[in-house]
């Protein structure tokens, strides 16, 4: 596993300790390249190989275009799109070393349905969907590539947020219709148990009672 933030790291470390001793962690920028590069290393290092990149970090400071909070703007670009290139680029090669390999991505229903003020962070969500197809169409036969697209979960998401009024407005929707986070997790889960030879493309989860 790999996070910025330690403290959270150590305590689900701990949990997953107790019926798994087959864990480790590395604090992980996914900004930085070199940061997913060492935690590759680190899996295959402490494992043997590496099965499956599950890109879930993701941060989401929406707000009006007309605000220009471009330092926003870069953030989102850095943590939801380089960062997943940059696991790509940390992977690919070992998967293909492998012959086997599974890319999973974290994505969003934003993007499928564009609302305003999320313009940059559909557009981040969008694009990975579009690397995903290339990359499916690269990857022959050997390896796979799912995109898992949840809905509104409740999760700590608003605490990226730097407008009040979209922060207040998101922590309300998660209150009355998210999903936990299990059930993103089930889907991943879902899509990793599939055969080999078997592609889960893609995988809209969200709560029955999200427009």
């Amino acid at each position: 596993m790999g996070a910025r933030r330690e403290v959270p790291l150590k305590a689900l470390v701990s949990e997953i300790s107790t019926y798994c001793s087959n864990v480790t962690y590395a604090l992980t920028d996914v900004s930085s390249r070199e940061d997913m590069e060492n935690m590759v290393n680190l899996a295959c290092s402490t494992f043997g190989r590496l099965d499956v990149l599950i890109a879930n970090a993701g941060i989401g400071p929406i707000s009006p275009m007309d605000e220009l909070r471009v330092e926003d703007w870069e953030a989102m670009i850095d943590i939801n799109l380089k960062g997943y290139l940059y696991g790509i680029a940390a992977a690919l090669p070992i998967f293909r070393q492998q012959e086997k390999g599974h890319f999973v991505s974290v994505i969003s229903t934003s993007g499928l349905r564009v609302v305003a003020g999320q313009a940059v962070y559909a557009g981040t969500k969008n694009v990975i969907r579009t690397i995903n197809e290339a990359l499916r169409i690269e990857a022959g036969a050997n390896l796979r590539v799912t995109g898992v697209s949840p809905g509104v979960v409740r999760t700590q998401f608003t605490d990226s947020m730097t407008d009040p009024a979209m922060q207040a407005q998101v922590k309300a929707a998660m209150e009355m219709v998210g999903m936990s986070p299990e059930a993103v997790a089930r889907a991943i889960v879902f899509a990793i148990a599939q055969p080999d030879d078997v592609d889960v493309g893609d995988i809209v989860v969200r709560s029955t009672a999200q427009a």
